[in-house]
Order: C-alpha cells, then sequence, then structure tokens
C-alpha cells in the first residue's frame, strides 16, 4: 500500500505551500459571478493544428483549462506595489494585452507551473510579445512584502519579465474580492484559487483559466494562453511554433526512463532495482537552505551503500527551472561534489508519472517499479533510511 507521509512536516514550512483548488469547485465561483465568464511533446500535425482538432483536444485533456468566457466586462481596476517598490495599476497597461495571475509569493506547488506558462506565452508571440504585459498579484496574506515578491521573481528568472504586485492585506483582500479569488489558510496551509485572467486592450476580461498541477502541460497551458493573446492583438500574429493539446501521458516508475545527468550523460530510472528519488528545482532556495538539504543527503547515499538501501537520485524538474542551465550552474556552485546522481525532467513527464505534487517530493520505489511511500518535504537523513527499508 502506498504511504503518504507528512505526519513530519515543519508548520513554518506547510504554510508555504498553497494547495490548487478543485478545477470544478473554483471555475463554478468564479463563473456564477462573471455572467451577473516525447511523443506526447512533439510538434502537432497538419491535421492536429487545426483549430477545431485542438479545441477539441483542449476539452478532453484532464491536465488543461481551454479557458472561460468573461464577457467582456471592464477588469476591476487597482494599484499595487511592484517587486521594485513602484506603485503600478492595472489601467496603466490600457493598449496592451495583459496576462494576470494570482501567485503566492512563497509558492512551490502550482504557482510556479503559472509563471512558467505566462513567460513562454509571451515567447510564443515572437516580436508581437511586447504586446503583452505580465502582471502578477501576490495570494499570499502573510508573505507579501515587496521583499517576499521580489525573492519569488529572482528565484524563478522573472525580476525583469512581469510586475508582480502586493500591498498591505487590506488592499490585497479588496483585489482578490474584485476577481473572486478565495484565498485563506487553513491547518497551516495556504488555499488560493490559482486562477489566470486575459485582459485585453481596453481593459475587459476576456478569458479566465485555472492552472493545474500537471508539469508536462506546461507549454500547452503557454500555448493556449498565447493562442488566446494572439486573438486580440493588431494582426491576429502567429505563434512561433505549435504542439498538440492532446493529454501527454506521464512516465511511471514502472516504466524505464533514460533521463540527462548533470553534468553529462545518461542515468536510466524505473523497475529492477529499489530507487529513493527526490524531486527538486533550483528555485527552492527562496523557501528552504538547498544547498545545505543537497549536501546532507550525501550521507543517506554514503549510508545506502552500505546498508543495501534504495539508491538515490535526485530529479531536476527542468520544466519549472527559470532556464535550461539553472541546475548545472546551481550544483557548480556547491563548493563540493554530491555523492548521488542528478538528473534532469526536461519535459515534466516524470513528475506526472511519479504523483509529484509539490517540491521538494520524496518517492520510494520498490524494485517491481511500484511506489510504497512518498513524502513532500524535506527529511533529516534517519528518517529517509527508515523509510528506505520498506523498499
Amino acid at each position: 500500500m502506498t504511504a503518504v507521509d507528512g505526519s513530519n512536516r515543519a508548520a513554518a514550512r506547510r504554510a508555504r505551500r498553497p494547495r490548487s483548488w478543485p478545477k470544478a469547485a473554483a471555475l463554478a465561483t468564479l463563473l456564477a459571478v462573471a455572467s451577473c465568464g516525447t511523443g506526447g511533446t512533439s510538434a502537432a500535425t497538419p491535421a492536429a493544428r487545426a483549430p477545431g482538432a485542438q479545441a477539441r483536444a483542449a476539452a478532453a485533456n484532464p491536465d488543461l483549462d481551454p479557458g472561460s468566457s468573461l464577457g467582456r466586462q471592464l477588469a476591476p481596476d487597482f494599484r499595487l506595489r511592484n517587486q521594485f517598490g513602484q506603485q503600478v495599476s492595472l489601467s496603466q497597461f490600457r493598449g496592451k494585452v495583459v496576462i494576470l495571475a494570482f501567485a503566492d509569493s512563497e509558492c512551490t506547488t502550482v504557482c510556479p507551473l503559472t509563471t512558467v506558462s505566462m513567460v513562454e506565452a509571451k515567447e510564443l508571440l515572437g516580436a508581437a510579445g511586447d504586446q503583452v504585459q505580465l502582471l502578477g498579484v501576490d495570494a499570499n496574506p502573510t508573505a507579501r512584502s515587496v521583499a517576499d515578491v521580489k525573492a519569488y521573481s529572482l528565484a524563478h528568472g522573472m525580476v525583469n519579465q512581469w510586475d508582480f504586485l502586493t500591498g498591505p492585506l487590506a488592499q490585497l483582500r479588496q483585489v482578490w474580492q474584485a476577481y473572486h479569488i478565495a484565498v485563506q489558510i487553513q491547518q497551516g496551509q495556504i488555499d488560493h484559487t490559482p486562477a489566470l485572467f486575459v485582459i485585453d486592450q481596453r481593459g475587459r476580461e476576456q478569458k479566465l483559466y485555472l492552472s493545474e498541477m500537471a508539469y508536462a502541460s506546461v507549454v500547452q497551458a503557454a500555448q493556449i494562453l498565447a493562442a488566446e493573446s494572439a486573438s486580440l492583438l493588431p494582426g491576429r500574429p502567429g505563434l512561433a511554433s505549435l504542439r498538440s493539446l492532446a493529454q501527454i501521458s506521464g512516465i511511471a516508475p514502472t516504466s524505464t526512463a533514460r533521463l540527462p545527468e548533470v553534468p553529462s550523460g545518461s542515468l536510466t530510472l524505473g523497475p529492477g532495482r529499489p530507487h529513493l528519488t527526490v524531486f527538486f528545482a533550483t528555485w527552492l532556495t527562496e523557501t528552504s537552505d538547498l544547498r545545505a538539504r543537497l549536501l546532507a543527503l550525501s550521507a543517506y547515499a554514503r549510508a545506502a551503500r552500505r546498508g543495501h538501501l534504495a539508491q538515490l537520485v535526485a530529479v531536476d524538474e527542468a520544466a519549472t527551472e527559470p532556464s535550461r542551465g539553472a541546475a548545472q550552474a546551481y550544483l557548480q556552485r556547491l563548493g563540493r561534489p554530491l555523492a548521488y546522481p542528478v538528473v534532469l525532467d526536461t519535459t515534466g513527464r516524470l513528475a506526472d508519472g511519479y504523483g509529484v505534487q509539490d517540491q521538494p517530493w520524496f518517492v520510494l520505489t520498490a524494485a517491481s517499479g511500484k511506489i510504497v511511500w512518498k513524502h513532500d518535504g524535506w527529511l533529516p537523513v534517519a528518517a529517509l533510511a527508515a523509510a528506505a527499508r520498506r523498499a
């Protein structure tokens, strides 16, 4: 039986991990107000590029929200401070298409997927992307200083890519309420509606999207955002590339996966021997002492070799990194080598197949490939060794 061990989570860390709200519930709430709104990642075939085929594929894809119309109502204006401490209002971007996200400044779950899709959507538009403004509004009621939104922007390589806005709690609550964003803290965890709005050049709400917790669909979500933005721009510019919007299957631990290793070579994961896999990303430096955590795991790797425990493999979730070389550059700065391999999940398919819902995320698999234990958050070496004896 799969065991989810969450009993040892630190309370402070719990408060930094917003859970994405169920899609149907959040969508129903928002629309009720608006009405008064590998193989899988290859380029699409000509048939799949047809608008009708793409729309059907997106509608059938459980990892994508194809968007809901909001009736072109005027988007509520607001004025907050960005990551540089500058006053920024929504209305100052009239004349541009605005992609507006509500994101937690200390999020390690769905928000990084949201922000990556925003940046990639703008890149898909090429030169026309200059006519699109990316905006974020902090959805964390406790981490809402200018330093907090700047730290998130720096960690994710977005400090000059968008304006991430924050302000006093009373002001933020006014904005959340105006856009019908649910934000609350339950049992130390921050819950918020993972919403994205596309607003046209006249300041009217066009579409609502809810981010899904699926790593492999980030590029697809970006394509949907880019296509909607392009439909509002003069001349309806084409996108730099098109991919199928059909669901991308994850790579489960019962299947073999060959992944690029850092700094070179490759490594095979899958059945045949037990593995303890830890999924992480370099942007965890914002919420934890990532260097100390990674170096400490070397002690487990050495103990595992002595005690014939599951081999440790670290998987960098490259699909959400600020650059392709982020993991290698970070590991070079550690000062000493790790005693275990680090590989890259460049497509997000491994994370989806292993059921990753947060960073860091541990998964213990038996020799058969069956998941026998998983854990959300960092653990001491002794606890990891105890868990590994289950395989």
